[in-house]
């Protein structure tokens, strides 16, 4: 890779794009001070060169030759100063915030972390990350999607499956082995002629934004299994990919997307905009805290040393910065216009909402989403609540949004157990929940009815048990028997609304009272025949 060519390139878009002949560099910062492109060839070995133009605090550049597969970072240089929310350091390679493929996965050595574990406040740890991180990949944007159509089903014929990429059919009978717990998996005959079976029209899949293994996991031999800590929001994870990690994780997940429209099966995407995986002033350097942690991430007003963290994750991402907003929207058209899937269900949205500390229904994001010509136009859903104060906001937001009825779980689990609730709730709940959507001119389809989802327990343990696995719950479940559970499949596809299923329940799936398999290792003896695609296979190889 000697004598590259580095020419000026363009400020926009941002991350990098092949264009046939060559690729268009571009990265925001605005507390570098210069900004280094590393391109790393087969064995590891890199070379680098300055991004030579800066606009607006883009800082850009445009290599010809560069082609797809292209392994490549950024070292950013810049103040380390903490106490002002300052954290750059040239010894991190970082990924690319707007790379659209991910290679590898993270060693937990000490030089991933910038500072030395025995000293967490004083100078940076000047060891070089490079050789224990996952690279960002320059991918081929071109596919042949056909005559692909989105189905465009509405809300109110919808019936949602909320799957796991990897457990829906990682121990499927009739799936080959090659492709069990991969994006085309979920793709295979036998996959959708189950979902078609079911009456399923659109599946939900848990996120497969590029999310990372939490150290704490890895040191004890497990996994993060939901994937609910994101790194990269354009790049689908690459485990998930049969056929490779350099770029081919992007077309096998566009060939699924085709395949289930082919079947009249829409893609809904379970996206974390919240939070990422760097964590708090302890966390990993893995990205957007070595570019700019202070415009990355909502810190403390007072001492901008430390994290908000409205999410129990560690931090929350600055919904008030004007790039931020452009990531999380670049992100969302980039899935829509180019992967092609069919909406979004917003993982802790309120947290989306705080632009100061409230959540505010009249917050920039939601001005984005309401007057964007494409984002607009797909199925918007919201987790309506997050762990800060204020954060339950269950039936407040616009009206282009539907949202997972929280009110609407508790009431009817509460009904069916002969709790103190009124019938007149139950009806409400029942026919809509007109008290919590007619207001702002939505109709019953703004309510996704659910019982239970991947997190909490499954339908059968919720009936089976007085208490969890090692802890205590808030949630509300009782011991009326494992036959009762049959009460509830129908009753998600009677009241008024829009019905969302956990992959598994009408199975009768257990998982032995654990509310979260997060990262266990989990069996089920005695499971048959289609159960097998949903029971968890959580060990250190998941």
């Amino acid at each position: 890779m000697e004598n590259l060519s580095v020419w000026p390139g363009k400020p926009y878009p941002l991350g990098a794009s092949y264009d046939g002949t060559g690729t268009h560099f571009s990265l925001f910062s605005e507390a570098a001070s210069r900004v280094e492109l590393c391109l790393f060839d087969d064995h590891g070995s890199q070379t680098c060169v300055d991004l030579p133009e800066v606009t607006g605090f883009c800082w850009h550049g445009y290599l010809p030759g560069i082609e797809p597969g292209q392994r490549y970072g950024f070292r950013v240089h810049g103040p380390w100063a903490p106490e002002q929310g300052l954290r750059c350091n040239l010894a991190k390679l970082l990924l690319d915030p707007y790379a659209k493929a991910m290679e590898g996965e993270v060693s937990w050595k000490e030089a991933v972390f910038p500072y030395r574990f025995r000293e967490p406040e004083g100078a940076p740890n000047q060891d070089d990350s490079a050789p224990w991180v996952p690279k960002s990949v320059v991918i081929n944007p071109f596919f042949d999607w056909g005559f692909d159509q989105p189905p465009r089903t509405p809300l109110n014929e919808t019936v949602i499956y909320e799957v796991h990429v990897k457990g829906f059919t990682a121990r499927h009978p009739h799936i080959p082995p090659e492709v069990q717990g991969k994006y085309a998996g979920l793709a295979h005959p036998a996959a959708i002629e189950y979902l078609k079976r079911l009456g399923i029209t659109a599946v939900e899949l848990l996120p497969v934004h590029q999310f990372i293994h939490d150290a704490h996991l890895v040191e004890r031999g497990l996994r993060n299994y939901w994937g609910y800590n994101s790194i990269g929001y354009l790049a689908p994870h690459n485990e998930y990919s049969s056929r490779g990690q350099r770029g081919q994780q992007v077309q096998e997940f566009k060939q699924m997307v085709k395949t289930l429209h082919e079947a009249g099966i829409e893609v809904i995407l379970d996206v974390v905009y919240n939070h990422t995986a760097e964590g708090n002033h302890l966390g990993p350097m893995l990205s957007f805290k070595g570019i700019d942690n202070a415009a990355y991430y909502r810190l403390v007003g007072d001492d901008p040393h430390y994290y908000m963290d409205y999410t129990g994750t560690g931090n929350s991402l600055n919904m008030r910065h004007p790039h931020v907003l452009q990531l999380i929207m670049d992100s969302l058209r980039y899935w829509v216009l180019e992967m092609h899937v069919d909406g979004f269900r917003f993982d802790l949205a309120a947290t989306l909402a705080r632009e100061l500390h409230d959540v505010d229904r009249l917050s920039a994001f939601f001005d984005l989403i309401q007057q964007d010509p494409v984002v607009s136009q797909v199925k918007i859903i919201a987790e309506p609540w997050d762990v800060g104060e204020g954060g339950y906001q269950v039936g407040n937001f616009p009206p282009l949004w539907s949202e997972w009825n929280g009110k609407y779980r508790d009431c009817v689990r509460d009904y069916w157990r002969g709790e103190d609730r009124t019938l007149g709730e139950f009806a409400n709940r029942f026919t809509g929940s007109s008290d919590l959507y007619e207001s702002t001119g939505r109709r019953p389809f703004a309510s996704i009815n659910f019982f239970t989802a991947h997190d909490g327990f499954t339908l059968h343990d919720l009936v089976s048990y007085n208490e969890t696995k090692g802890r205590p719950t808030i949630l509300t479940f009782w011991p009326c028997g494992r036959g009762r559970s049959g009460i509830f499949w129908p009753l998600c596809f009677f009241p008024r609304g829009c019905p969302c299923s956990w992959a598994g329940t009408k199975w009768v799936e257990p998982r032995r009272a654990t509310t979260m398999p997060t990262a266990r290792t989990m069996t089920f003896p005695g499971t048959i025949g289609v159960l097998s695609m949903t029971v968890f296979s959580i060990s250190p190889h998941a």
